[in-house]
């Protein structure tokens, strides 16, 4: 099918969305999760076809990988989004004017979504759930390096929605190739927002090169600072959660700032590290502290590129600093603004990080590895936003939705 029809098939769905009861809604996606785990061994053959296709030392190839756990998970996250009020129609503002005029400010689907992203299959599943609980029409627009996973999953999802006599447009899948990209960037007529959910790359080509409005999510450089009255335990623990718990995800940690008057606590903050063979890039005084303390192997003198890289890898980078305020400008400098933390037992350290810091999340004695709609009481979610404009953070389903005025009245003219 042509592009321009399969969006104008798109367009004319979401004319209809608003036929959707919340129980038929519910039921599509109550039904999907229990058929996503009876084909369980279908995804993983189709899963398995992609990754036969991906070094296994490619930082994607975790965040492709697909395994009973997951697709459990996966589904449910889906169970968890059918048990969620929906935000439609919810009453923002009301007031009634000295005319007699009462004025509503309602939310309203966003309409048609489209969502460009790499090997994340998750993602098929997570976009859908979310589209159809918020009443819009999903365009999604996978990597190649999961296409055969995306195929099956959008296979499955289309089995249910017939089953419950669901138009099947309301969520597509384009080709995996760089011209779908291309036409889906220029459908202004019919999509109404774009979101990529990928590299910094990606991210950058679809800002750069869409005539549709986009919102950003997804690329995290991230930095936690260790002032000079934090915790060594807290420390410990927070730090090798927040860089080891899954390295390929946007909310693992890049950078540790650490006060220089704890550079000798520097060794145990990080030792646990070792026993998952994190290689640590350090300036020249966190090299000096580490040396001989850390596996020799594992330690390296850190280049000006390991700052302000986003590594999705084992890799950590450590700068030194003399204050809080120099841990602020390092931040300023090298963040993509999407999470930050500080570990500190003053309080004052701590409400002028939360003041100072310009990201989407920001933490006090706790992992990044928290930035995620479902640990945010959210459900699933559709990307992180790190931009301000609409939606900032985990966008779940309120972050889908816009709003418009609902003027009643009796006669009034102006």
């Amino acid at each position: 099918m042509e592009y321009i029809q399969q969006f104008e098939l798109a367009r004319e769905s979401s004319k209809q969305m608003h036929n959707l009861s919340a129980e038929l809604v519910n039921k599509v996606l109550t039904d999907l999760a229990e058929e996503i785990v009876k084909q369980t061994v279908e995804i993983l053959k189709a899963n398995q076809l992609d990754l036969n296709n991906m070094d296994h030392s490619d930082p994607k190839y975790d965040r492709l990988l697909l395994n009973p756990d997951r697709v459990a998970a996966i589904a449910a996250d889906i169970r968890n989004v059918a048990t969620l009020k929906s935000p439609l129609g919810e009453v923002l503002e009301n007031k009634v004017m000295e005319n007699g005029l009462d004025i509503s400010k309602i939310r309203v689907p966003l309409g048609v979504i489209g969502v460009i992203y790499e090997a994340r299959p998750n993602v098929t599943l997570d976009v859908f759930a979310l589209c159809l609980k918020t009443g819009n029409v999903a365009i999604l627009k996978g990597g190649k390096d999961a296409d055969e996973t995306n195929r099956a999953l959008l296979s499955i999802i289309h089995s249910v929605l017939a089953e419950n006599k669901v138009d099947l447009g309301v969520v597509t899948l384009l080709p995996a190739d760089r011209k779908a990209t291309e036409e889906l960037l220029s459908a202004r007529a019919y999509v109404d927002v774009i979101i990529p959910r990928g590299s910094q790359g990606l991210i950058d080509f679809v800002r750069e090169n869409s005539k549709v409005p986009v919102i950003e999510t997804g690329a995290g450089i991230v930095h936690t600072y260790f002032d000079i009255s934090g915790d060594l335990e807290k420390g410990k623990a927070i730090l090798f959660n927040a860089k080891t718990r899954r390295v390929s995800v946007c909310n693992s940690l890049d950078c540790l700032l650490i006060h220089r008057e704890r550079l000798n606590d520097l060794a145990m903050l990080v030792a646990p590290m070792a026993g998952k063979d994190v290689q640590l890039y350090a300036d020249p005084a966190a090299f000096e502290a580490l040396k001989g303390l850390y596996p020799e192997g594992l330690l390296h003198q850190a280049g000006p590129e390991d700052f302000g890289t986003e590594f999705l890898d084992y890799k950590l980078a450590i700068k030194t600093v003399s204050e809080l305020d120099e841990a602020l400008r390092h931040i300023a400098s090298f963040s993509s603004r999407h999470s930050e933390a500080i570990i500190a037992e003053d309080d004052q350290k701590q409400t002028l990080f939360l003041n100072a810091v310009d990201a989407a999340a920001v933490y006090v004695n706790a992992s990044t590895s928290f930035t995620d709609g479902g640990q945010f009481g959210m459900g699933a979610e559709i990307g992180i936003s790190t931009q301000k404009l609409h939606a900032r953070g985990p966008m779940g389903l309120s972050e889908l939705t816009s709003y418009k005025w609902i003027v009643r009245g009796n006669g009034q003219v102006r």
